[in-house]
């Protein structure tokens, strides 16, 4: 039996797990998949050697970026983004596993927001600096969007939350949560932006897909913002992981 797995921290909140044995229940695919909740990412080296059968893994929070150094290669839009979620299993040399990086991220964010971009979006605010926003910043850049990162502190090529004014959110139409502000079972909190100054014309995208409405969400909805959670994007960038573990390279 093949084994494909998630690695993460902590991992209660993925549905990743779930939607790829309901797969291979679907389709008759005699694999299954597991959760690899590890609390360093070293702990991969581990996982690989003690798990033979294993052929494709995916990478969430907090590792898209620490896990690069531990890979053997990463494919040019990992490099890019420098960050990665999708690992395959390649063959090297002496019959050894060789461990290749991709991102899969860019590619079900940009089919997930794009039906509902329009001409007065042109510039995003991307909330948070991890490995998922730099997807993000790729992917909007592709789609011809210029973006600026927000961080709670002070960062080169950022702004804080702190200096979000009325004349930036004018500007600024759409919004993206990249981090895990209001995420299961913290659903009570969001991201410290001023709300009230949202319009109809805004577009607030947030990755996170658990709870399904995110507060982040209700409070840009109450200003009549369109909204969309992750969830889309998920099983968009599973479709684009399941194609990258059984590429022929």
């Amino acid at each position: 039996m093949e084994k494909y797995g998630l690695l993460g921290y902590p991992l209660e909140h993925s549905l990743s797990k779930t939607y790829f044995n309901q797969k291979f229940d679907a389709e008759h695919i005699d694999a299954e998949y597991v959760n690899f909740e590890i609390p360093n990412i070293k702990e991969i080296k581990n996982i690989v050697k003690e798990n033979s059968n294993l052929c494709g893994l995916n990478v969430t929070l907090p590792y898209k970026t620490a896990v690069i150094p531990l890979l053997d290669d990463i494919d040019e839009d990992a490099r890019l983004i420098g960050a990665v979620n999708v690992i395959a299993f390649r063959k090297g040399n002496f019959g050894k596993r060789k461990l290749k990086g991709y991102n899969s991220d860019i590619i079900g964010f940009k089919q997930s927001i794009e039906p509902l971009l329009n001409e007065t979006h042109r510039k995003a605010l991307i909330l948070g600096t991890g490995g998922a926003s730099k997807a993000v910043f790729q992917g909007l850049k592709q789609l011809g969007i210029a973006s600026t990162f927000v961080s709670r502190t002070t960062k080169e090529f950022c702004i804080t939350y702190d200096e979000i004014s009325p004349r930036i959110l004018e500007q600024y139409t759409v919004i993206v949560n990249t981090t895990p502000a209001g995420m299961y079972p913290h659903i009570d909190q969001c991201p410290e932006i001023p709300y009230e100054w949202l319009t109809s014309q805004h577009l607030l995208y947030d990755l996170l897909y658990n709870p399904d409405v995110t507060l982040f969400m209700q409070k840009g909805k109450a200003q009549g913002a369109t909204v969309k959670n992750g969830l889309e994007m998920l099983l968009l960038q599973a479709f684009a992981s399941w194609e990258i573990w059984h590429r022929k390279e």
